[in-house]
């Protein structure tokens, strides 16, 4: 029987452990590569031109890898639905693969597709690469429940043992044997469009900060790896201007498409810390990244309502206020404090931001200032951030909101005290914010304390040339977190939740408390206290306690980058209590407008 097998491309964006492309190939006559681009989604209001332009720099590098190896990659306009059953037709199909998609979209367009292939009589072969576990194993293992905390996740995953190890790339000579003819016109009929062909206007588009693509992908995994310093003293990485532009090394969006395997960034990972410490057993934080993006994929893949708050078993029902020109200015960075524009700004030029910059705008957005809901920033994210997929950007947004996850809600971002502590030299918001440079340090954070000599010199009038702050943040996060004080005692009276034993007093300092991981890797001295699980011992394990060194890991997840769960002494304090903030206590002016207060419910 002739076998004429098509490989369905649309994460997974690799020729490297691609279990799914192996089973294309396996005892194939013809194999055809294809991915499905359904144009009419080039003008949702989703997908931002940064996301498609790395999607078509990816499927570019995808095609000039097969290229060198006979082949081609077919893309194919429309919908999977309207597209297969005239590919099964014309190519004569008699076997499709594609990797297993974990979210509740994809789920239900994969089991109509597999129903459809079903009836053409076309053999359907689906292969989980896209994470390091089965999912489904881990919500059996853990009573047909996903497991809601990182400790019961760990837990889990150590029974489990060790992912499987990543496959080979695909070689010539696997290819040779199911080699078919590639028409002339194929670049014509099957090729990579361009930006401006999917109706962008790309005049004025800033370069391209990240490369999409396998080869881009590779070549960043093994400057990762260079940085065996890290590796070796596991060092903690203190925050600064420098971390807060994107990394050459950084890896975050090419496993969000796919570009680069989960499970050769772990073994890689796994095997250099054993060479370089000669430690069977590295510790989990090694693989934090790694296993929080796990975490997150879990918590998700079952529950079809993971992205919002309505029939959404495990998020907090609260009662955010809908105000949309506030979130325009936060979106679009209006909002009068340069530290949270500047984040913004950079997110829409670029596409990316570090992740306790994340944690900054999803505060200020949500409890910590404005009081809009997080599926509102989530949005935003999925729109601009190049990593954000649904599981990880939902999970992120419930987690910083304290919708779920985590209900510390006491601690809050300064939006000015937190940029200050990172950049002292303002040289941040010079960046992203060209207006504000020629403000002196002292003010480039509040300018609104700037003398008006001080904002004539700089040739930038608050109110004018840069916008007066949209709230009093001192007011709004004390009224916030009276707010979320009162969701969160209702809980507690209701479901016998006991979350309000820690909270602080007013007076009370909110220090957040280190886990023992860090205290065990606040040194250079490299010492571990690793047990022969398969990631660590427990104490590794980041419990639900709510200290920022956590909820950094968290985002470490979402964006994919080298950080250690806790981020060591430099930076204990990026999580602020409102009354122990500098510019929260009085060290500054009031901002001279707020939201109205017509625009809050109450």
């Amino acid at each position: 029987m002739v076998v004429n097998s098509v490989h369905w491309f649309r994460k997974g964006l690799r020729l490297h452990d691609n279990p799914s492309l192996q089973e294309a190939l396996n005892g194939a006559d013809t194999v055809r590569c294809v991915y499905i681009l359904d144009p009419w989604f080039a003008g949702s209001a989703n997908v931002g031109v940064n996301k498609w332009r790395f999607l078509l720099e990816s499927l570019e590098d995808l095609d000039a890898s097969l290229r060198k190896l006979d082949s081609r990659l077919f893309v194919v306009r429309g919908q999977p639905a309207e597209v297969f059953p005239r590919l099964f037709k014309e190519w004569n199909v008699t076997r499709l693969t594609f990797e297993y998609d974990s979210e509740p979209y994809g789920k239900e367009r994969d089991a109509a597709i597999i129903k459809m292939a079903l009836e053409f009589g076309v053999e359907t072969r689906v292969k989980n690469s896209h994470t390091l576990y089965n999912l489904d194993r881990i919500i059996e293992l853990n009573n047909s429940s996903p497991p809601l905390t990182f400790k019961r996740f760990q837990a889990i995953v150590n029974r489990l043992g060790l992912p499987k190890r990543p496959l080979a790339t695909v070689t010539k000579q696997q290819l040779d044997s199911c080699r078919m003819e590639i028409s002339d016109n194929h670049n014509d009929r099957y090729g990579v469009p361009s930006l401006e062909e999917l109706g962008f206007k790309t005049h004025g588009l800033s370069p391209s900060v990240w490369k999409g693509g396998e080869t881009e992908a590779l070549d960043r995994l093994d400057k990762h790896l260079d940085r065996k310093a890290w590796v070796a003293n596991f060092e903690r990485l203190r925050i600064n201007i420098c971390s807060l532009m994107a990394s050459p090394t950084g890896l975050s969006p090419y496993l969000r498409f796919g570009c680069l395997s989960c499970r050769l960034f772990y073994y890689n990972l796994r095997e250099l810390y054993m060479k370089v410490r000669k430690h069977p057993s590295p510790p989990l934080s090694l693989f934090g990244q790694l296993l929080w993006r796990e975490f997150f994929y879990t918590a998700a893949t079952n529950n079809p309502n993971f992205d919002r708050m309505e029939g959404n078993p495990i998020c907090v029902q609260i009662p955010w206020d809908h105000n949309p020109e506030a979130l325009a200015k936060w979106a679009e960075g209006r909002t009068g404090f340069p530290w949270i524009d500047a984040i913004m700004t950079q997110l829409r030029q670029e596409g990316w931001i570090h992740h306790l910059a994340r944690h900054a705008v999803a505060c200020f957005l949500t409890r910590g200032d404005l009081w809009l809901s997080w599926e509102s920033g989530m949005r935003v994210f999925e729109e601009l951030l190049l990593d954000a997929d649904y599981s990880v950007n939902a999970g992120s947004w419930m987690w910083l909101s304290c919708s779920a996850f985590f209900q510390q809600f006491f601690h809050c971002y300064c939006p000015v005290g937190f940029g200050r502590r990172t950049d002292p030299s303002g040289d941040y918001i010079r960046r992203y914010i060209p207006k504000l440079k020629d403000y002196p340090n002292r003010y480039i954070y509040e300018p609104w304390n700037a003398p008006e000599s001080v904002q004539k010199a700089a040739n930038c009038i608050v109110g004018v040339d840069y916008p007066k702050p949209m709230i009093n943040h001192a007011e709004g996060s004390r009224l916030n977190i009276e707010r979320m004080k009162q969701i969160y005692q209702q809980l507690s009276h209701y479901k016998g939740l006991s979350l309000l034993a820690s909270v602080p007093s007013i007076q009370e300092e909110a220090e957040p408390p280190m886990t023992d991981d860090s205290k065990a890797h606040s040194s250079t001295s490299g010492k571990t206290d690793a047990s022969h699980s398969v990631h660590g011992s427990e104490r590794h394990a980041p419990e639900q306690t709510g200290s920022c060194e956590e909820a950094g890991q968290a985002h470490g997840a979402a964006e994919g980058r080298e950080m250690p769960p806790a981020q060591g002494p430099a930076h204990h304090h990026h999580y602020q209590h409102h009354h122990q903030c500098y510019h929260c206590r009085g060290g500054g002016r009031r901002p001279a407008t707020v939201v109205s207060e017509d625009k809050r419910r109450s």
